[in-house]
């Protein structure tokens, strides 16, 4: 299975192409061929590889805790799935993200944006060269390939970039250094499907490697684009291609895991559920070939009877918790679950060595599947025994993240052991997965007013989640599908909770509340829910729009290029 990962460590051959991927000057933009290797190495096939290789490495972020695509602090912290964790005074800079008190100095939105440019500069100088290569050995299908991969990956960084900025420069392969940075922030959208829409047109259905992107992904990503946008036919068309003729890169047709737990499990890393991915694997000589994103996102203190020991970052929030409560069978949508007559009981604020019940109030099986609480299996860890894993309740409250946790069974194996820490897991992150299509395609439904379609697409979904209850668990797991979905606002409203629930902790909560219009409202009540059991880190902590909606321009880059170039989001001025 490891064989299928290889793309992430071929990282090795970029390094020997002497390339600069510079991102913190003027030319960060532009990406030139420096070193011993001349113009005709880089032009062959392989060179054209390495290039891309490199692209695609940076999707993890390369050691930039703000720069991978999983958005654990930019769509998940910012969203209110979870809270920043650990304690007051470890990694300051997520605090003001907690507390939507960012400033255009921040470090969060600074370290993106580098990051998202690297990105971008490494994608075009892959198109550049697979442009202009005159090699004989490329032939068309390989150019046509490797253009196509480009344009994803460009894209991809783009559409990032458009989602945590609204307006960015669009820079391009065929730009010069000097030009580059004279190019104005501007709506990326219409480049942003530019770039899928050649990636569909030019990449095959399926691929030599799992982690490259095909066909699929690029329906996927198009229609994701055009779903941000409003635009519901045209999203709709995308998203039927992939449910209808879809299949992964390596040959699958797409489809749900039997078991929600396996979407999360590395052993079954590009399965049938993975449309696009970042691939990870570990002990190859680097960490950054695991998933260092979530380094940092275990039980803290755990030694060696639990995974990670270090370090309670990423911690599930009361809201996320007590979103998983059910009447029925179905989610609370009025809201009800924040009360104290339907919220789950706790151990906060109780010692590991004193005794406590599990609340029996029926949840949906995902809950436990997602986040780790006192008196239920911990993966195979064990039963997850509260504070003493918690690095300061007081501060971040009684839960653990779950989903991209390591398995005892697969440490030192599906986890790198050779860093400072033992949490890098070699488990995927999953850009777009079959189940966030099935959602998105019910989403464009409702808008179309197809609600009988959307219903087929929601209890799909929701089915998978019935099959999927935690074994030996005391929990009182209860959850049915829906018989009809009402009016369409009431539609919108199952959507829009359906999305929480199962997507819960995989950076996309903040992006939908701001694309459906209610961001303000819902993290205000959240502030103020979280707020009565943690004071310390939502004390003061207000969301305000517009500006919070979208992170500042950085001020490094605007001393760079001006403010009349790149501009500045509103509130930040």
């Amino acid at each position: 299975m490891q064989t299928t990962k290889r793309l992430t460590y071929i990282l090795a051959a970029i390094a020997s192409l002497g390339l600069g991927f510079n991102s913190c000057s003027e030319d960060f933009l532009e990406v030139a061929p420096t070193g011993s290797l001349n113009e005709s190495v880089l032009s062959t096939p392989a060179g054209i590889d390495g290039l891309l290789i490199g692209a695609y490495a940076q999707l993890g972020g390369r050691g930039n805790w703000f720069g991978g695509a999983s958005n654990w602090v930019h769509g998940s912290i910012q969203g209110g799935d979870a809270n920043k964790g650990t304690e007051t005074g470890d990694f300051t800079a997520i605090n003001e993200v907690v507390e939507y008190q960012l400033s255009p100095t921040s470090q969060v939105p600074s370290d993106r944006w580098r990051a998202l440019y690297e990105g971008v500069a490494r994608s075009n100088a892959a198109l550049k060269v697979a442009t202009t290569s005159e090699d004989p050995t490329v032939t068309d299908a390989f150019r046509t390939r490797a253009i196509g991969e480009g344009r994803f990956l460009r894209g991809h960084y783009y559409f990032q970039l458009e989602i945590s900025y609204d307006k960015a420069p669009y820079i391009t392969e065929d730009m010069t250094s000097e030009d580059a940075v004279l190019v104005a922030s501007s709506d990326l959208w219409p480049h942003i499907e530019e770039d899928f829409k050649a990636a569909f047109d030019n990449l095959p259905e399926t691929q030599s490697q799992a982690g490259r992107a095909n066909k699929t992904a690029a329906a996927a990503y198009l229609g994701k684009t055009y779903l941000f946008q409003g635009k519901w036919g045209q999203a709709k068309e995308m998203f039927d291609y992939v449910v209808n003729q879809g299949v992964t890169a390596n040959g699958q047709d797409v489809g749900l895991m039997e078991n929600y737990s396996d979407v999360f499990n590395a052993e079954f890393d590009n399965h049938k559920e993975s449309i696009f991915a970042i691939q990870a694997a570990a002990n190859t000589g680097t960490t950054n070939n695991a998933n260092p994103d979530f380094a940092l996102n275990f039980p803290h203190n755990t030694g060696s009877s639990g995974p990670g020991n270090c370090c309670g970052f990423f911690q599930p929030s009361f809201d996320l918790v007590n979103s998983f409560r059910t009447e029925d069978g179905k989610p609370l949508l009025d809201g009800s679950y924040r009360s104290d007559s339907e919220e789950l009981t706790t151990d906060f604020g109780i010692a590991s060595a004193d005794p406590f019940t599990v609340d029996t109030k029926p949840v949906d099986p995902r809950l436990d599947h997602s986040v780790g609480r006192r008196g239920i299996p911990y993966l195979d860890w064990g039963i997850f025994p509260g504070r003493d894993w918690i690095r300061d309740q007081a501060h971040a409250g009684p839960y653990s993240p779950k989903k991209f946790v390591y398995y005892k069974s697969q440490e030192n194996t599906f986890s790198d052991g050779t860093s400072w820490t033992r949490g890098y897991p070699a488990v995927n992150y999953i850009i777009i997965r079959y189940a966030d299509v099935l959602l998105m395609l019910a989403e464009a439904e409702i808008e179309l007013g197809n609600l009988d379609r959307a219903l087929e697409l929601i209890n799909m979904v929701r089915e998978r989640a019935a099959n999927s209850v935690l074994a030996d668990s005391p929990a009182n797991y209860e959850i049915s599908l829906y018989d009809d979905l009402g009016s369409q606002d009431n539609a919108r409203n199952i959507l829009q909770f359906e999305r929480k629930l199962e997507l819960s902790g995989e950076g996309h909560r903040f992006f939908d509340l701001r694309r459906w219009g209610i961001a303000e409202s819902f993290l205000n009540g959240y502030i103020n829910y979280e707020e009565q059991y943690l004071p310390v880190q939502f004390g003061g902590a207000e969301f305000r729009a517009p500006q919070d909606l979208y992170y500042p321009i950085p001020q490094g880059q605007i001393d760079l290029q001006g403010f009349e170039v790149l501009g500045q989001n509103p509130g930040y001025e």
